[in-house]
């Protein structure tokens, strides 16, 4: 299988997806300040790098953990689900690819602080709104990325999109060990 966790940016939520999914981060509290910022592309990547996908790594089933910023493109994870069915036409390839999507997990305090932080320069101000959104938001991403972990193949080659809407993820104040 092949998992590619995808949002706006493909920074922050994404990051810590593919950091949970490839038990890089702790699952049984609440992440540090220093290991947020520690974590591979988180904060790092530029809206140049929307599109791209990026590796993070091999799991423990031997399966690929990718991460794409889609921006606010509709039209990224549809388009790259054709090209997979395309691919796996042509050259008859049986690998299932899973999108994820990661919007669902990311609060408000996230969401501003990845743009004063990215877009805008201001270092200062977003990075502490990051890591504290990142800290209200990392049990939704364990969450989601059991989820994606537990999606079955529906047969050989297929490819699975997960919007993650209906996820129950929890609250905030549930968030707090």
């Amino acid at each position: 299988m092949i998992y590619i966790y995808n949002d706006y940016g493909g920074t922050h939520t994404t990051s810590l997806a593919a950091a949970y999914h490839l038990n890089k981060l702790p699952v049984d509290r609440k992440l540090t300040k220093e290991e947020i910022l520690r974590v591979d592309y988180f904060n790092k990547l530029q809206t140049s790098d929307m599109g791209k996908l990026i590796f993070h790594g091999v799991d423990e089933n031997r399966d690929s953990v990718y991460t794409i910023g889609r921006g606010s493109s509709k039209v990224v994870v549809p388009a790259l689900k054709n090209l997979s069915v395309i691919f796996q036409g042509r050259y008859q390839a049986n690998e299932t690819i899973v999108f994820s999507n990661t919007s669902p997990t990311v609060p408000f305090a996230m969401t501003i602080g990845g743009l004063l932080s990215r877009r805008l320069k201001i270092d200062f101000i977003g990075v502490p709104l990051l890591v504290l959104g990142a800290k209200q938001c990392c049990k939704n991403i364990l969450q989601l990325v059991t989820h994606t972990k537990k999606t079955k193949k529906t047969k050989t080659g297929s490819i699975i999109v997960l919007e993650n809407k209906d996820v129950p993820l929890s609250t905030i104040e549930n968030q707090l060990l």
